[in-house]
């Protein structure tokens, strides 16, 4: 493989993982700032109201920002990555709308 085409892949890869993390990280500012309970209660909650998709939508508004950040640095590829991690988390709460029991 060329040396170019590892570091486009290895630049998407960043973006992808960046973007997991703000997504998480979202999700967790989401819970501690918007919920009056403890955070594994808030879980528990999340769980029994089939409420995961929606957490995931909120929290992957962190994207946004960090989509914009690489697109400012120029940094293409890891904004690719950001928006390929987003389209995964929409898929995802598309699956879980659709067939959570």
């Amino acid at each position: 493989m060329n040396t170019t085409k590892l570091n486009i892949k290895k630049e998407i890869i960043i973006g992808f993982v960046v973007a997991l993390i703000a997504t998480a990280f979202g999700c967790f500012l989401f819970i501690e700032f918007f919920s009056k309970y403890s955070f594994s209660r808030s879980l528990e909650l999340i769980k029994e109201g089939n409420l995961e998709g929606k957490i995931l939508v909120l929290g992957a508004i962190a994207n946004f920002f960090v989509f914009f950040v690489f697109l400012k640095k120029k940094q293409l590829y890891r904004a690719r990555g950001v928006l390929m991690e987003t389209f995964f988390i929409a898929f995802l709460v598309l699956l879980l709308t659709f067939f959570s029991g």
